[in-house]
């Protein structure tokens, strides 16, 4: 069975996934105005995640956080450099320099159902390898002007199937979108 590759990622309204320095002090400031106890659904598409593969900008911003927010959860860091994780990194994160391809590949002969791409860099090459299933993107009511786009530049277009979209009443939009088949 081939595992399937979930995004379920967070933009300013007009695309970008962080400032060009990698603040996230935007979402920062609207995640204060979320009431307690909402998740935007998070939690519940973490339970059905086996694998969480994300680039190594992404994992060093993680970092910056404090303590490591995914607990046991599997995690796989892409870099083509060699990682020294630190003592208080769990075991269950590892590093990987494999292409997509073979990562997924591998992680669906392993047994894995469900991996989620997080990272812009990261996404994009899933994408650009035809694996991404599912895109969810939270859209937050902000525009920062510039920064890290959520999509890198395609060789060719990608089509979307348009599967739900869900208002919060703090004014973030969240829209799942299936990845139609180039094949």
């Amino acid at each position: 069975m081939t595992a399937i590759c979930s995004v379920f990622i967070a933009t300013s309204f007009d695309g970008y996934i962080a400032r060009k320095d990698g603040s996230l002090d935007w979402l920062d400031e609207a995640n204060a105005t979320v009431p307690a106890g909402e998740d935007c659904g998070y939690d519940a598409f973490m339970a059905s995640v086996d694998v969480l593969v994300m680039g190594r900008n992404t994992y060093e911003k993680v970092l910056s956080f404090g303590a490591w927010p995914y607990g046991e959860h599997r995690v796989i860091v892409l870099s083509r450099d060699e990682i020294v994780f630190p003592a208080e990194i769990p075991q269950c994160v590892t590093h990987s320099s494999e292409s997509p391809e073979k990562l997924h590949r591998r992680l669906s002969e392993e047994g894995a159902k469900r991996i989620y791409v997080d990272g812009g860099e990261t996404i994009t090459r899933f994408l650009q390898a035809g694996l991404i299933d599912e895109l969810i993107v939270t859209v937050i009511p902000v525009l920062i002007g510039s920064g890290i786009p959520l999509f890198g530049n395609f060789t060719e277009d990608r089509r979307l199937v348009h599967r739900s979209t869900k208002v919060f009443e703090f004014g973030f939009v969240q829209s799942r979108y299936e990845v139609i088949s180039s094949s």
